[in-house]
């Protein structure tokens, strides 16, 4: 079969990514049956490209090679040429780049260009970005594909006797990160991830290790989680040094708020500028946690001002978030972020520019490849109000003015592309964002955006028995992964906690009664990434490690353990408990790499202080209210409305007892009911540890 005249078939596709190469002279197809079987037939080799539609490297090797004719010409000839969104498919990104890895001996990244036989999609070579002309240590593009393509039709037999020894080694792996039941060394992973963390934190700077940079939400909340009980000063200490940095430097958006994906430097000083809904969703609840653990208020502002970043720019009208902002706008990376010190000064007014220049260290070199400006706190703000004889609220009354005026102009700019498609994962840990710091700051537009969200997932995403991955233009993905249920439940949980609806309970019990049927692996424990009926190529992936996302397995775990005792349902607890018994192995190798896991250990064997609340909506909301107060992040509370309805056996045994009565429990076992205040206010002390 000849696949010359094969055309480019992405724009009929939902990804913007995709959308984004559907004028490209590459003859690009999706990854679908039809385009393998062509594949097959022609027996051509199958590259496969891999990047999501907020990534700067992804637009540069398009620039350079896909829409360039002579090189499409050449990737037309030799091979079937596959575009992939990884953010619609998780699984094919998350096998082809432990197949990267494998073979390249170096981490992958996007754009991830894999090269695969047609007749099993093993892969026999591959990077990531390559550029047009040789450069940067990389060989040519066009140069690469000609060789690749020699190599295919000369080593067949080779190929062929590698391919399943490859796919061997990728499934032992697997099974390896599961870690085959091992346990720890010394049975405290929760310390030994400390240790490792104060080996990599970065004392002058806050964060881990150097450039580039990334937030790593999960260490720091690691942190944050070794302050009650036996507090750790230092622990809290390096805590908050990394999420002031973190805040006041690049990695933040100084005026509308939300987070950019990592810093370039060390220092937090350059991000690079793409938003991502995933970081945003694990950054905000631990800002909110934050401030309640040192009474920092700018804490609590970040949060605040994040949560309405999302609200205002990544919410849907019909509810449920956006994915991404891309990094690029107008062809250049940055540019809706950058300033001209000129432009800043023609915007203000005197005062305002007194108090914002300094503040925004407009008044020193510029930042940005030496040029522009990217605003960064280059002073307290009370230090410039002291310089100029103001008090502090006149000093930040100008720089709200200031910053309006800014936030004004820049929104006239080109605006960096939006990827509009609904990822249900990632809306899964926004709601769950969103929920929590609702509740912990007191703020109601924040849980009631969270209920929209969960409703819409209910509405387009979920068909009554299975969960959809993505929706795009009202057409959605066929198929789920373990994150979307995981991170769905999750959230569903963190909302029941901050104001009770009984259908997020039914919602919650059929989503975890799916993931349990679907994914569980039934022989060692714990939860395949894909479901029993997709069809993966090569392998199954099971990994208990965080990356870029919380591992699902130990999300998993962990939302499984809080509905089991919540429900006092022994049958929920025992496939997390077997989850969470898999990947000790690994994470007694690398605790600081698996800290969602940590929480599902400690949640497993030493489950959290639970509290029911049973009462009328007076008396009931004045206990809730109490509740959120204080850090306390282990404590979950349930404030069920007297007049709840199907509620399962063992919650509904929790019955009303006068105007309100509280259920204090750890695990499966509850003390006797309290109807008392005083009692519950100790009962709230005792917990909080």
């Amino acid at each position: 079969m000849d696949t010359t005249d094969l055309g480019n078939r992405l724009a009929s596709e939902t990804s913007p990514y995709l959308r984004q190469h559907a004028d490209n002279p590459v003859a690009w197809q999706p990854w679908d049956d039809r385009t393998l079987r062509e594949a097959r037939e022609a027996d051509k080799p199958i590259l496969l490209s891999v990047g999501y539609s907020a990534c700067h490297w992804c637009h540069v090797m398009a620039h350079e090679s896909f829409e360039d004719v002579d090189v499409a010409a050449v990737m037309n000839r030799l091979f079937v040429c596959i575009k992939v969104d990884r953010e619609e498919r998780p699984d094919l990104d998350r096998i082809y780049q432990a197949a990267h890895n494998l073979l390249a001996r170096r981490a992958g990244g996007w754009p991830l260009t894999m090269f695969l036989a047609p007749d099993d999609l093993t892969p026999f070579f591959g990077g990531t970005y390559f550029p047009k002309e040789s450069r940067f240590g990389l060989p040519a593009f066009p140069d690469l594909l000609v060789q690749v393509e020699r190599y295919f039709r000369e080593h067949r037999a080779d190929l062929a006797a590698q391919g399943p020894q490859l796919r061997e080694v990728l499934r032992t792996e697997g099974r390896a990160d599961a870690g085959g039941g091992a346990g720890p060394s010394d049975a405290s992973p929760s310390l030994r991830a400390l240790t490792e963390l104060r080996g990599r934190f970065d004392a002058a700077n806050g964060g881990f290790g150097g450039a580039p940079k990334f937030p790593h939400p999960g260490g720091v909340r690691r942190l944050l989680l070794a302050s009650p009980g036996t507090p750790d000063p230092e622990a809290l200490r390096m805590a908050r040094v990394t999420l002031r940095a973190m805040a006041d430097r690049g990695l933040y958006d100084h005026l509308e708020g939300g987070f950019f994906r990592y810093s370039v430097d060390a220092e937090w000083r350059i991000p690079h500028f793409e938003k991502m809904l995933y970081d945003n969703a694990q950054l905000i609840p631990l800002y909110a946690e934050a401030f309640l653990a040192t009474g920092d208020e700018r804490f609590r502002e970040v949060a605040v001002a994040t949560c309405d970043w999302v609200l205002g720019t990544m919410q849907a009208p019909e509810g449920g978030y956006y994915a991404t902002l891309d990094a690029d706008s107008d062809g250049e990376e940055g540019a809706y972020y950058l300033w001209q010190r000129s432009e800043v000064l023609a915007l203000l007014d005197e005062d305002e520019a007194a108090v914002a220049i300094p503040y925004f260290g407009l008044d020193q070199v510029p930042n940005f490849e030496g040029h522009a400006h990217h605003l960064v706190i280059a002073r307290p703000l009370a230090e410039v109000a002291t310089r100029l004889g103001l008090s502090q609220d006149e000093a930040a009354g100008r720089l709200a003015q200031a910053r309006g005026k800014l936030a004004a102009a820049r929104a006239t700019r080109p605006k960096p592309a939006l990827d509009d498609k609904i990822l249900t994962a990632w809306n899964g840990l926004m709601i769950k964002a969103l929920a929590r710091a609702g509740r912990l700051l007191g703020v109601a537009r924040f849980v009631d955006s969270a209920q929209r969200a969960c409703d819409r997932i209910r509405r387009d995403l979920w068909d009554g028995t299975h969960l959809s991955a993505v929706t795009k233009d009202g057409r959605r993905s066929p198929y789920g992964y373990l994150d979307d249920y995981a991170f769905l439940l999750d959230g569903v949980l963190e909302l029941m906690m901050t104001r009770w609806r009984d259908g997020d309970l039914t919602f919650a019990r059929t989503l975890a009664g799916r993931m349990i049927a679907d994914f569980v692996d039934g022989e060692e424990g714990g939860f395949y990434f894909t479901a029993r009926d997709h069809d993966t190529p090569l392998y199954r992936p099971k990994t208990f490690s965080d990356d870029a996302l919380p591992s699902g397995n130990a999300v998993a775990a962990s939302a499984l353990l809080r509905l089991a005792h919540l429900l006092a349902d022994a049958a929920l607890e025992a496939p997390a408990q077997r989850a969470v018994a898999a990947g000790m192995g690994a994470l007694a190798q690398y605790p600081s790499v698996h800290t969602a896991l940590i929480e599902a250990w400690e949640d497993a064997t030493d489950p959290p202080p639970l509290i029911v609340l049973r009462g009328a909506p007076g008396p009931l909301a004045r206990w809730h209210e109490r509740a959120r107060t204080g850090f306390a992040p282990r404590r979950q509370v349930f404030a069920i409305p007297e007049d709840a309805r199907e509620l399962p056996d063992g919650l509904a045994a929790r019955a009303p007892a006068g105007p309100v009565v509280a259920y204090a429990c750890q695990g499966l076992h509850c003390e006797a009911p309290l109807t008392d205040e005083g009692k519950f206010e100790a009962l709230l002390a005792r917990t909080a540890l």
